[in-house]
């Protein structure tokens, strides 16, 4: 009975551990850079540059890897994808033209894809399995 009512809890607690990871990595990588670029012929840029992203994604592949690799799928994909939509949302609203939900919803979709991907290729890896075999 016991071991029934602790897994839930420990599934919930990996959620939020990686969603913790994935606010606080967000922040590290974009939360800094707030301010669009204008270039010489008046369009704007930004706020962020292409290698901070590239950080964050590759940053985020070692505790998603990590966890996949120890069963804690739930938790990789879970709580990247909320932890990442939790910051684009609180980074992104201010925008007044409403917006921002549009990139949002693209920011939850794509991890969930990614780090579903990230989880499958870690899990089998550590069967020993094959991708595509």
């Amino acid at each position: 009975m016991r071991q029934r009512l602790l897994k839930p809890v420990l599934q919930l607690l990996q959620i939020l551990v990686l969603a913790g990871v994935s606010l606080a990595v967000w922040a590290v990588w974009l939360g800094w850079d707030q301010h669009r670029d204008v270039q010489p012929d008046g369009t704007t840029t930004g706020p962020y540059e292409a290698w901070q992203v590239i950080g964050l994604v590759l940053t985020l592949l070692v505790p998603v890897y990590w966890a996949a690799s120890r069963r804690y799928i739930a938790g990789a994909v879970l709580g990247t994808t909320l932890g990442l939509t939790v910051a684009a949302y609180y980074d992104w609203s201010d925008d007044s033209s409403g917006l921002f939900m549009v990139g949002v919803g693209l920011v939850m979709m794509g991890s969930l894809v990614v780090t579903t991907v990230v989880s499958v290729i870690a899990s089998a890896r550590r069967d020993g399995r094959r991708i595509g075999a």
